[in-house]
């Protein structure tokens, strides 16, 4: 988590260092040609724009779910990839090469600017994908926290990324449905594969698994989350389309459970049986390796995990120094005088913090924060979407394992951009992290990066581009960048706001601490539940909840802090260095103006943007 606005900056941590030692060309946005002067376009920046154009649909076609429609793309709402299979992984990572290879023998002296941004991200974009190549990531096709059976069910109700309004677009996610079975197989195929080699769930994940799937399943194919579509179809459809569609989908449910009756028989008989006991990657062969390597794709950066471990423990103990005021120092204090590392157990059992008795009171606050955050955006910012935020709840069916996350808004319209809300007993949800959370998850945060992405004049490749593991550094870490503005936008002046921030940045740091425990010090799932509870005063399930997700999703974690410690060290660099000239929509224009660059490109765009006021 990044620190407040009002703190020392950041530039002595590691991450500063490391970062301070790279550097990257000029950098442009990239215009968008009219058709007719596409042959003004110089060869060489027609090359670029060709490889660019075959990544980009390679990528989308290997895992469209997440690499399109996850991101906003609908144009492969009908294929499911198979990503996972063996064969598929191996020619997918053969076309990187290639391109790579072919991306290389282009002189980039020759290149316009904004081509060669082009260039350099579709590089560093090509090798994080191979950095991977070495490690069998396809042998853990399922986890609790994320896996295709429940994300298709979870597009059923039509208010997800996929959309379904039309004959067209229900024919699109019918055939995802059709391809489901064969998905699942493979699964199975692979998870066989990883008991051999010993690359394997953590039993504990496989208890997880097991009763989202068994939900999964039905007695009778119209009761089928998958037959959910036929329940909603709209009455304007032609009854032909009627007809087929729903012969299409009650055969598709059919499939698809005898696949998850496969499934569940294997997790329950064989795969929970072969289950480790440990927590982290470094318990896998070539884990140390493999988990550097998801270091370096989530944060587009070479750390150290010790590294990052003594960061977390030192923005720990600076930000519960800074709760310690708020307990009883602060001129708005909360008024505990208990022990200090009692006073989340404290606010945790505050009543006044939990006035709900319904989920629909937790949206209408929500909805009520985001109007004011909205009329506070133009002051700080010249670069704002025309997209609006939609607020929903977290479908049922993955509420007790999800989080808080958003959805981007579609390139074509046909959805908007989506801040999902997990509640799962409104008489218990807190407010104190509210207006934090909105923030993060809807604006200034993920719905105005990931919005403007659509309208900005990207290329493809660029432009769906927010929830790829590599963009995770700039999009997670600029989401929490968001969170410091609520001292700005005077959301902070409420003491209760100000301490779900800092209890918010404060899990951050923890993720960084626990993260690097499990998966380089040997730390167990136990002792990292723990060290939660004990620094954030999580119950146990709450804790447990977010230990799991990271001993599926290794590296992830530690992209939110980096990141966001890097652009609060560019914007008190540029503060510093301009003086009167420094605005904060000059630096947030800057961030925002070239959409999702990685860390080392985003650093020399700021640095040249400082030179050029100067």
């Amino acid at each position: 988590m990044p620190r407040p606005p009002f703190i020392s900056a950041v530039s002595a941590v590691p991450v500063a260092s490391l970062l301070a030692a790279l550097s990257c060309a000029p950098l442009l946005a990239v215009p968008i040609l009219p058709a007719h002067a596409a042959a003004a376009v110089p060869a060489a920046e027609r090359q670029v724009n060709d490889l660019a154009a075959r990544f980009y649909d390679a990528r989308a076609r290997f895992d469209p779910l997440l690499y399109a429609t996850a991101n906003g793309d609908g144009r492969y709402d009908d294929q499911l990839g198979m990503a996972i299979a063996p064969q598929v992984r191996q020619r997918y990572l053969a076309q990187n090469h290639a391109l790579l290879e072919q991306l290389q023998a282009i002189d980039r002296a020759r290149l316009a600017p904004a081509a060669q941004l082009n260039r350099d991200i579709l590089e560093a974009e090509i090798r994080s994908q191979l950095d991977l190549e070495r490690f069998p990531e396809h042998l853990l096709p399922l986890n609790q926290f994320d896996n295709v059976p429940s994300n298709l069910a979870n597009y059923a109700g039509g208010t997800g990324s996929q959309p379904l309004g039309t004959p067209a677009q229900y024919r699109a996610y019918l055939r995802r449905l059709e391809q489901l079975p064969a998905w699942i197989d493979q699964a199975v195929a692979n998870m066989k594969e990883g008991i051999h080699v010993g690359v394997v769930q953590p039993k504990v994940i496989t208890e997880r698994m097991l009763p989202q799937f068994r939900q999964l399943r039905s007695a009778t194919p119209e009761t089928s989350v998958y037959y959910t579509p036929v329940k909603n179809m709209p009455a304007d459809f032609p009854e032909q389309d009627r007809r087929q569609l729903t012969a299409g989908y009650r055969q598709a449910a059919v499939a698809i459970d005898a696949a998850l009756g496969r499934l569940n028989a294997f997790l329950e008989k064989d795969y929970l049986a072969a289950g480790r006991a440990s927590a982290g990657y470094g318990a896998l062969p070539d884990g140390a390796a493999w988990y550097r390597a998801r270091i370096r794709n989530n944060t587009n950066l070479d750390l150290a995990p010790d590294d990052i471990h003594a960061l977390g423990l030192k923005e720990v103990a600076r930000i519960r120094a800074e709760m310690a005021k708020l307990a009883r120092d602060d001129i708005h204090a909360l008024g505990y005088d208990g022990p200090l590392d009692q006073f989340p157990h404290w606010v945790a059992a505050q009543r006044h913090f939990k006035p709900f008795t319904s989920e629909a009171q937790v949206l209408a606050r929500y909805r009520q924060l985001y109007a004011t955050v909205e009329g506070k955006l133009p002051a700080y910012f010249t670069l704002l979407p025309k997209a609006k935020l939609d607020i929903q709840p977290e479908p049922e069916l993955t509420r007790a394992t999800a989080s808080d996350h958003y959805t981007p808004v579609a390139a074509d319209g046909s959805h908007p951009g989506t801040f999902w809300v997990v509640v799962n007993d409104p008489k218990e949800y807190d407010t104190t992290g509210m207006a934090t959370l909105l923030l993060h998850e809807g604006v200034p945060g993920h719905h105005l990066h990931a919005a403007l992405l659509k309208e900005l004049p990207l290329p493809d490749f660029r432009k769906f581009f927010t929830e790829h593991p590599s963009a995770a550094a700039y999009a997670e870490g600029w989401a929490l960048y968001c969170e410091t503005l609520g001292k700005e936008f005077g959301l902070y002046e409420d003491p209760a706001y100000y301490y779900g921030h800092l209890n918010d940045e404060l899990l951050r740091a923890v993720r960084l601490v626990v993260d690097t425990g499990m998966h380089a010090q040997g730390w167990s799932r136990e002792k990292a539940i723990a060290y939660a509870r004990e620094v954030l005063g999580y119950d146990e399930a709450r804790a447990a909840n977010q230990i799991e997700r990271y001993m599926v999703w290794p590296g992830q974690a530690l992209a939110y802090k980096v990141g966001a410690l890097k652009i609060l060290e560019l914007r008190e660099r540029a503060r510093r260095e301009l003086g009167p000239k420094f605005s904060y929509a000059g630096f947030h224009a800057v961030v925002l103006g070239d959409g999702t660059l990685p860390l080392p490109i985003l650093q020399a765009r700021v640095e040249r943007w400082i030179a050029a006021t100067r």
